[in-house]
């Protein structure tokens, strides 16, 4: 993979969604109409495609303008009483209506097709339209093609490319005034993507060895920040599997897990320290197995299994049978939220978070770095999950979740206001450092030297550490509201 010419960056596509760039709702075909019929729809729609649905709401076929002029030119007038049915193009390429825009640009020049259908994430329903033409603004240049680039890749080392790319991709997108939130997101993307591409390249693998296809529904989960779209550029593992199969059934997935793991940490997202890995037994269950184990956690008094909850529930599906996925999602949070006794044992946790200062408010240090994790982002995340939890809500991302909370009315939107800009801050500030060390040779990680920082910044950064005192306060109280009411 050449290197990529950072200076032609648009920070357009790594802003934006395809949602918000798709034209919606579609105009949709029947396989019955006449050609003649769908070209007038085209004029009258001012579109340049039709799609056909499933029974289910999927995309079963799509006939585009050129298809009906190859049509015209071929058969004359004759074309026009034919069945659209015999020019639908099928399987229709597709494009998640969350993906950055990068990705969709990305495969259309992959594909060197000019049409991609929009679907939901979860039902993979047909909700929308992006075509070439309503993304001529954009001057995608070689960047765009990051993220696709992993479809292309074949083992770890093609993975590992890719990778390589992110710091001068983030470096770019900085300086280009895109949020550090979504510098994290397409970071945590990316991520996302070589799982999933892991777990292809296993999966393929492992039915060219005769071990056949998965025996049961599945679906991979990447947890921890990078299920919240929350990733910065010191990776580690965070994941695991749900399926719908039986004990008998656990060598398939055993083996699928401990090469997605043996891949990606080749690809350079090394294996988990904790261990939070799908090759892991504890990290691949059936529906019913997770069911059972999240009840055990919500149950325990231990330390142990609040450490779990933090971690699992920011998962999200990369890969499989995403209604699955979403089957678990639903279960995990109705059973949390209706365990106010673990939630309130987690409120009271986030005050083992302590803001990094000393009492004379100088930061606290150890060989010259301060751990903003530690110290910063992790007492906000927690207290997010906490207390979103305690509502029902599905959200998985910091900034949603407080949003959720804010839109209960459980706490101000001044206090949550001061959360959302601590953590932009904080966040900001552990990827400026992780860009300096990478560029400096040294390994990144969530340790920040202050010195480095301009006075006015150091000073803004302790007023956010500061603003974090209050979180286990508001947290408890979150809970408790929400609790009585």
């Amino acid at each position: 993979m050449n290197s990529m010419p950072l200076a032609r960056l648009d920070s357009f596509p790594y802003r934006h969604r395809v949602r918000e760039v798709m034209s919606a709702p579609l105009e949709l075909v029947e396989p019955e109409m006449t050609l003649g019929a769908a070209s007038r729809l085209m004029v009258d729609k001012k579109v340049s495609s039709l799609v056909a649905l499933d029974g289910t709401g999927r995309a079963a076929g799509i006939i585009t303008e050129r298809d009906v002029l190859r049509a015209m030119a071929r058969d004359s007038a004759d074309a026009a009483t034919d069945r659209v049915g015999s020019f639908l193009s099928s399987p229709v390429l597709e494009i998640r209506s969350d993906a950055f825009v990068y990705k969709a640009l990305g495969r259309m020049m992959r594909h060197g097709v000019r049409h991609l259908v929009a679907v939901e994430p979860v039902t993979r329903q047909a909700v929308g339209m992006v075509t070439g033409r309503a993304l001529l603004k954009l001057r995608s240049g070689d960047m765009v093609q990051l993220g696709d680039t992993l479809n292309q890749a074949q083992d770890a080392a093609g993975m590992a490319a890719v990778r390589a790319e992110l710091p001068g991709v983030v470096r770019a997108m900085l300086a280009e005034g895109v949020g550090v939130l979504n510098a994290a997101a397409v970071i945590s993307q990316v991520y996302c993507d070589m799982t999933r591409r892991a777990a292809e390249l296993a999966g393929a693998a492992m039915e060219a060895e005769g071990r056949g296809p998965a025996p049961a529904a599945w679906a991979l989960l990447v947890l921890g920040s990078g299920g919240r779209g929350e990733s910065l550029l010191a990776p580690d593992q965070d994941n695991a599997i749900v399926h719908l199969g039986s004990e008998a059934d656990d060598a398939w997935f055993a083996d699928l897990g401990q090469r997605v793991n043996d891949l990606l940490d080749a690809a350079g997202i090394p294996y988990c320290k904790g261990k939070v890995m799908a090759g892991k037994p504890a990290w691949r269950r059936s529906l019913a197995g997770w069911e059972e184990e999240i009840l055990s956690w919500l149950r325990s008094l231990e330390f142990e299994p609040l450490l779990m909850v933090h971690i699992f529930f920011d998962f999200v599906a990369v890969h499989g049978d995403f209604e699955l996925a979403e089957q678990l999602r639903r279960m995990a949070v109705d059973l949390a939220s209706r365990a106010p006794l673990f939630l309130r044992r987690m409120a009271v946790q986030i005050e083992d978070h302590r803001a990094p200062l000393t009492l004379f408010g100088r930061f606290k240090t150890q060989e010259g770095r301060v751990d903003l994790k530690l110290g910063g982002q992790l007492p906000i995340t927690s207290g997010a999950r906490t207390m979103a939890l305690r509502l029902g809500s599905l959200a998985t991302s910091t900034s949603e979740r407080l949003q959720a909370v804010q839109e209960a009315g459980i706490v101000t939107a001044d206090d949550m206001d001061s959360l959302c800009d601590a953590y932009k801050l904080v966040t900001r500030t552990i990827l400026d450092q992780q860009l300096a060390d990478i560029e400096a040779g040294r390994e990144p990680s969530s340790r920040v030297n202050p010195k480095r920082l301009p006075r006015r910044l150091r000073q803004r950064l302790k007023e956010a550490l500061r603003t974090l005192e209050g979180l286990p306060t508001i947290t408890r109280d979150a809970v408790s509201s929400s609790v009585s009411g």
